[in-house]
């Protein structure tokens, strides 16, 4: 790839999408190429198909490389919340005198807490809060003076097993990979800085799996995945109605959970038979897939409870809501809590379905730019 340009493997958890894209003006993204393929996705610890899986992810490079008419070299990988582990932490670094504060003492207190959990490795680390030991209370300590720094810390680590099946798939492509924490580049993307700054909750409802974060500035506090989603929702459907699970995805698109039905039926042609489907007892089905969903939210905020998250609202992003009309609304209703629907800030890709995609791409960039010759030079001297 060109030297502006960055190539990303976004994995959710029913489609694989490769993307090479680079920066464009007013924080805009211009995109070279983008492939995606479906795949079987995965449950609680593994891939259900990797030989699938494997077929998707060179099937998206191979048509990307084509596309651009170059070789990738380089690929960011975004590593799902259900291979993802986040680990909360207090660091603390002292120095023996007063000094100023620059990134040579913040890698110090960020590497004290990088060993893996058993069955992990380390790939990222955040800030979610720093402490100079007058105790200031800062976002960003760079330029401050004090004798020591502390810090409550987002460390993010990835299975083994998801970053070995990678391994193995690009084993023969000469492709260097560098992974990305999926949730935490949607969270900083779509959520301003200054809401995080105050907690903020993040939902990212996928196909097969959601995943639930607690915010706290640049890092996230808590994380949890469940497996609900729109691919459930849809077997509720399907097992109601006795439709191919492929009508039955179908049907949620149709369904509207606040209009009066008022006894209204539709009908569905599968080959010679024709099933006849109550639009009321559509609605009722969805909502009971939903409901499922709620469950888990509510879990996971009882988990959490802290005055700190009352009354916040919950950011929702993600393609198993947005063809459901009305989803959103009754999430609210049973958890009593506002939702605000999050898409990514532009044109043609302004969709939570490509949420996950751009920013990816937004955070790959970023520490592209960050392993430039130029970034370097002007940390190095202050800049």
């Amino acid at each position: 790839m060109g030297r502006k340009s960055v190539a990303v493997l976004d994995i959710r958890s029913s489609e694989v999408s490769v993307i090479v894209g680079e920066r464009g003006v007013n924080n805009t993204f211009v995109f070279k190429a983008i492939h995606t393929e479906e795949y079987d996705g995965y449950d609680e610890s593994v891939f259900l198909d990797e030989a699938g899986l494997a077929s998707a992810i060179v099937s998206s490079v191979t048509a990307v490389e084509r596309i651009c008419g170059e070789r990738i070299r380089g690929l960011y990988v975004g590593v799902p919340g259900a291979f993802t582990r986040v680990v909360p932490k207090e660091q603390l670094v002292g120095f023996p005198k007063n000094r100023i504060i620059g990134q040579k003492e913040l890698d110090a207190l960020f590497a004290s807490g990088q060993k893996a959990p058993k069955g992990y490795r380390f790939i990222r680390a955040t800030s979610m809060i720093y402490v100079t030991a007058d105790d200031r209370r800062v976002v960003d300590p760079v330029g401050l003076s004090s004798t020591s720094l502390s810090g409550v810390l987002s460390y993010f680590y990835c299975s083994d097993y998801f970053a070995g099946r990678m391994e193995h798939i690009f084993a023969d492509m000469q492709i260097s990979l560098r992974y990305l924490p999926t949730q935490l580049a949607m969270a900083t993307y779509l959520i301003p800085s200054e809401t995080r700054d105050e907690y903020a909750l993040f939902l990212d409802v996928g196909f097969m799996s959601t995943t639930l974060c607690v915010l706290l500035g640049n890092g996230i506090l808590a994380q949890r995945t469940y497996f609900v989603g729109k691919g459930q929702i849809a077997y509720h459907v399907m097992q109601r109605f006795s439709v191919s699970y492929e009508s039955a995805l179908s049907l949620l698109s149709k369904s509207n959970l606040f209009s009066k039905n008022n006894g209204a039926k539709m009908e569905i042609t599968e080959g010679d038979v024709t099933h006849e489907i109550d639009m009321d007892a559509l609605v009722d089905t969805v909502k009971e897939g939903l409901d499922e969903i709620c469950e888990k939210i509510g879990a996971f905020l009882d988990e959490c409870s802290g005055k700190e998250l009352d009354f916040k609202p919950l950011y929702v992003t993600g393609e198993g809501l947005a063809d459901i009309r009305g989803a959103l609304e009754h999430i609210s209703k049973r958890i009593s809590r506002v939702c605000e629907q999050l898409a990514p800030d532009l044109p043609y890709y302004n969709k939570p379905a490509m949420s996950s995609r751009i920013a990816l791409v937004d955070l790959a960039y970023e520490d592209h730019l960050k392993q430039s010759f130029f970034y370097k030079f002007a940390k190095k001297f202050g800049g």
